[in-house]
């Protein structure tokens, strides 16, 4: 058993907020496995309580979350060009097997059609164990973008899009880090991928930058660190430095 402390107390409640009705002190963890292990993920299980500020103690619960072999986090690009027609960005389709099988439409707050195999997305990878500092991210988004994008670039052109996002903390401890770098369209290779099976059929194409985040407000882009990388960089290119 294990005691993990975190904020808790008046001290962490904003001024005229309601009461919750406990305030937790620390996570008291009695089991910490690892289950279904084998495959590109596993998932992590916690099985915990609550200590809370008064020195009760809640009912046990059980927390699962996604658990990967390697790479704690991942680094999404926005590749970018400067055309007659404004700023164009490229996206990337591929194979996402995971939505087509499980994602039901029926179950869906609103409307949506049914997946498809490929979805549309930026070009993204996971940051292995090496890839450390602003080098390290700036490197490994460097050779993403040749392998999924037939680009290649220096890393000392890879731009940081600010800090990194947690996409879904309920579930995942991952966080996504956001850069972008200026291609020309005309300098674009064969996409050569990683070898694997899930990066076969995939290609690149390019998208006006305003269109593309209007197309990720109608869920056409359905992609959420697309929307959120797209956003960034729109961001860095209207500040008054990068005009």
């Amino acid at each position: 058993m294990s005691l993990l402390s975190c904020f808790g107390g008046d001290s962490a409640r904003a001024a005229g907020s309601p009461a919750v009705t406990h305030e937790v002190a620390a996570f008291i963890i009695d089991g910490d496995e690892l289950v279904g292990e084998g495959g590109f993920l596993a998932i992590r299980r916690l099985r915990m309580r609550n200590r809370r500020a008064d020195g009760t103690v809640s009912p046990p619960y059980v927390c699962d979350a996604i658990a990967r072999p390697y790479g704690q986090d991942a680094v999404a690009v926005a590749i970018y060009a400067r055309t007659a027609g404004g700023i164009h960005i490229l996206v990337r389709d591929g194979l996402r097997p995971a939505l087509l099988a499980g994602r039901d439409p029926a179950r869906a707050p609103l409307p949506e059609p049914p997946p498809a195999m490929f979805l549309t997305e930026l070009v993204a990878g996971i940051l292995e164990p090496g890839d450390v500092g602003v080098d390290g991210l700036v490197q490994r988004a460097a050779h993403e973008v040749e392998e999924e994008a037939g680009f290649t670039v220096e890393p000392a052109a890879i731009v940081v899009l600010g800090a990194g996002a947690y996409p879904s903390p309920g579930s995942m401890i991952e966080k996504f880090y956001f850069t972008a770098v200026e291609v020309d369209p005309a300098a674009q290779q064969a996409l050569a991928g990683d070898g694997s099976p899930m990066e076969e059929g995939a290609h690149t194409r390019w998208l006006p930058l305003d269109q593309a985040i209007d197309a990720c407000v109608r869920g056409e882009l359905a992609d959420l660190k697309t929307e959120l990388g797209l956003r960034r960089l729109r961001d860095h290119l209207l500040a008054p430095t990068t005009r």
